[in-house]
C-alpha cells in the first residue's frame, strides 16, 4: 500500500474544483482548511463558500516545501505576498510533488536576462488554463522595463521564446 493516499476531500471543499477540472492532490492544513491542487488551479480553502486562493499554475513564480516544518511556500509572478501553508499530515501528502509538477508543466520555455547590477528579467512562455500559451515577463525589483536598452533586450528575448514555442511574434 502506498504512503501517498489521497486525502478524503470533504464535499464542500470538492465543490471549489471547477467543472471539467479535477483534484490531483489535496491535504488538510494545520489549523483548518485545505489545499487542493487541480490540473488547472491551486486552491486554498478555509471556507468553501469563499476560497482564499484560486489561482492558475501560470501565476506561480516558484514554490518550495520544507519537510521539517511541513510548510509549502508559493511565490507569485505578480508580486503578491508569498503564500505559506502548513500541512497537517505532510508524510502522506502528494501535494508538494503535484505542486512542483504543475508549476514545471506550466513553463514551456524560459530565458533569463542578466542586466546591470545583477538584476534579472525572466521571459517565459507559459501554459495557462485550458492549455493556452502566452508570454510572461517578470523583472527583479528596480528593473526599469521602460528603459530603451532594457526594453530592446526583453523584446528580443520574448521574440525568441515565442518563436521557439510556435507562438507568433
Amino acid at each position: 500500500m502506498s504512503i501517498f493516499r489521497r486525502a478524503a476531500l470533504p464535499d464542500d471543499v470538492r465543490r471549489v474544483v471547477p467543472p471539467g477540472d479535477r483534484a490531483l492532490a489535496a491535504a488538510a492544513l494545520d489549523g483548518g482548511g485545505w489545499v487542493v491542487a487541480t490540473r488547472e488551479l491551486l486552491c486554498v480553502v478555509h471556507d468553501a463558500a469563499d476560497p482564499a486562493v484560486r489561482r492558475a499554475w501560470s501565476d506561480v513564480d516558484r514554490a518550495g516545501f520544507d519537510p521539517r516544518e511541513a510548510e509549502l511556500t508559493v511565490e507569485w509572478v505578480d508580486g503578491a505576498p508569498p503564500l505559506t501553508l502548513r500541512l497537517a499530515s505532510p508524510v502522506s501528502s502528494r501535494v508538494p510533488q503535484v505542486l512542483r509538477e504543475r508549476v514545471q508543466s506550466s513553463v514551456v520555455l524560459a530565458e533569463v536576462l542578466t542586466l546591470a547590477h545583477g538584476r534579472r528579467v525572466k521571459v517565459a512562455v507559459r501554459r495557462g488554463r485550458g492549455g493556452t500559451l502566452f508570454s510572461q515577463v517578470q523583472a527583479d525589483p528596480g528593473v526599469d522595463l521602460d528603459d530603451p536598452e532594457v526594453l530592446a533586450r526583453v523584446d528580443a528575448a520574448e521574440a525568441r521564446v515565442r518563436s521557439a514555442s510556435g507562438l507568433p511574434r
